[in-house]
């Protein structure tokens, strides 16, 4: 297992992370700015994120997924490595298997779920 994954926000503190996908604002342009973290075995991860990825956009498009609007700049901490957005998305499953989406308040919520989409998968497909 890595280092415990935590995501901060205003003063909020999500502690129970344990797969994680970075989708910051400039990644609808450019997914090469998405990032991935997780506590789990490496060599299988990228199944766990596209899953995640997949997840969110089918029931973005069928009005079904629930998205916690966030105003403050969010830092994820993996290790010693902090990485911070103050415009973006993150999806991620918690420690006991919930999927959770969270969205900085005026991004469009479609294109950083397509651009999560489209990254997950090429990169399962690498592989095939």
């Amino acid at each position: 297992m890595s280092a415990p994954i935590t995501l901060r926000f205003a003063k909020t503190v999500i502690v129970d992370c344990e797969s994680v996908i970075l989708v910051p604002e400039i990644a609808v342009q450019e997914a090469g700015y998405i990032k991935t973290f997780t506590v789990k075995d490496n060599a299988h991860a990228k199944h766990e994120y596209h899953a995640l990825a997949q997840m969110a956009y089918f029931q973005f498009q069928d009005g079904e997924l629930e998205i916690m609007e966030i105003d403050a700049p969010l830092a994820i901490t993996s290790g010693a490595d902090v990485t911070e957005i103050t415009g973006g998305m993150v999806l991620y499953r918690d420690t006991a298997g919930s999927f959770h989406v969270l969205v900085h308040a005026l991004q469009n919520r479609k294109k950083l779920l397509e651009a999560a989409y489209r990254y997950c998968t090429r990169w399962v497909r690498l592989d095939i």
